[in-house]
């Protein structure tokens, strides 16, 4: 199959411009600096993707810090990022390097959900002037909300995986294992362009699609039964999210039902995808619809989560969600039905809150039959 032109030049990303805002955030969970160890935020607040590496935000300059084997690529890839930026090559405990960066600086943040107990120790020797505070969310509350650039880049990893469904879904009907047709999707995406698949891609038959996140099997796709496949499509680490829940011919009529119940509630749920609307509306739209088909026990997950740099981050789609949606938030609303031993459906799009309502950067049809 011939490459698409799905990846022309990408929209440039401010990521320049992250460092102001997390330091506002900072400032909120009521720090003065902040060490990041979160090699995800390392590279959202840099754009260095290596494998080893911190970040110390400090109130009037940013410094990364990682070992030899990075000090070509971390120059690189920051530049590249246009991010004003101090690097620090070591390959040594950064101890002076941080502590000098920390003189006169009285709380310093630290990652919680990233920092070992460990850690926190040793961080406490190393900044021995000044309060360690835990910190949650410092980062992430800033990633939820996607700039043109990001989102560009999930929409043309959004792009590869409708174009890797088209071509791999006529399979189904050739007796294929679950497992031969994930790694045919996961073979397209790499062929039409994207880095790697978003995460292990489900392939999932007849009563295998009653368990959630099951990995595919050596089972063969049988005739008349649902078939969950959810996928995902890496394009320069931002990430794509989509579920299609498909037949090879009639399936039975109970779980012809249940495909469609759970259609019409994705839908109803994405409807509600607008900038104030509850994060919590959402949710409840798709709940009630299948609560109403008799089928509120066998919808046993949250109806969704953000997407970007990470597959699931915040916000959180569910029904204790307090805070309302915003312009630029990148969600999934992917509710299911699983009725165990017998079938399972999922449909799921990734969609933008935009100030027009919700933008689906996921378009395979949700038509259920493969001929």
């Amino acid at each position: 199959m011939t490459k698409p032109e799905i990846l022309p030049d990408l929209v440039p990303m401010d990521v320049a411009g992250r460092t102001e805002r997390v330091r506002v955030s900072a400032g909120e969970s009521q720090c003065d600096a902040l060490l990041v160890t979160n090699l995800v935020n390392v590279r959202y607040l840099t754009g260095f993707t290596g494998s080893a590496g911190l970040v110390w935000l400090g109130p009037n300059e940013l410094v990364l810090i990682t070992d030899r084997r990075y000090a070509e690529q971390s120059e690189s890839e920051s530049s590249q990022a246009s991010v004003d930026v101090r690097i620090e090559i070591t390959n040594d405990a950064p101890k002076e390097i941080l502590a000098a960066a920390a003189t006169g600086v009285g709380r310093i943040g630290l990652e919680a959900a990233s920092v070992s107990w460990a850690d926190q120790r040793k961080y406490a020797e190393w900044f021995e002037a000044a309060e360690l505070v835990p910190t949650a969310g410092v980062v992430e509350r800033c990633r939820q909300i996607k700039d043109d650039g990001e989102i560009d880049r999930m929409a043309k990893a959004a792009a590869i995986a409708d174009a890797a469904l088209a071509e791999v879904r006529p399979m189904l009907a050739d007796g294929h294992t679950e497992q031969e047709v994930a790694l045919a999707l996961d073979t397209a995406f790499r062929r039409l362009g994207a880095e790697k698949s978003a995460f292990t891609t489900i392939v999932a038959g007849g009563p295998n699609a009653a368990l959630p996140h099951i990995r595919p099997t050596d089972r063969p796709i049988g005739p008349n039964e649902l078939v969950i496949m959810d996928m995902g499509a890496v394009v320069d680490g931002y990430r794509s999210d989509m579920t299609r829940t498909v037949s090879v011919g009639e399936p039975d009529p109970e779980a012809q039902r249940v495909f469609e119940t759970v259609r019409e509630a994705q839908q109803l749920g994405v409807e509600q995808v607008a900038p104030g609307a509850p994060i919590s509306d959402v949710d409840k739209a798709c709940r009630t619809r299948i609560d109403a088909a008799g089928w509120a026990d066998a919808f046993v997950h949250g109806t969704g989560h953000g997407v970007g740099l990470d597959i699931h981050e915040q916000p959180w789609v569910r029904a204790t969600a307090t805070e309302p949606l915003e312009v630029g938030q990148v969600i999934t609303v992917e509710p299911g039905v699983y009725l165990p031993g017998f079938c399972g459906a999922r449909v799921e799009d990734t969609v933008v809150v935009t100030d027009s309502g919700p933008r689906r950067l996921t378009h395979s049809p949700k038509t259920l039959a493969v001929s």
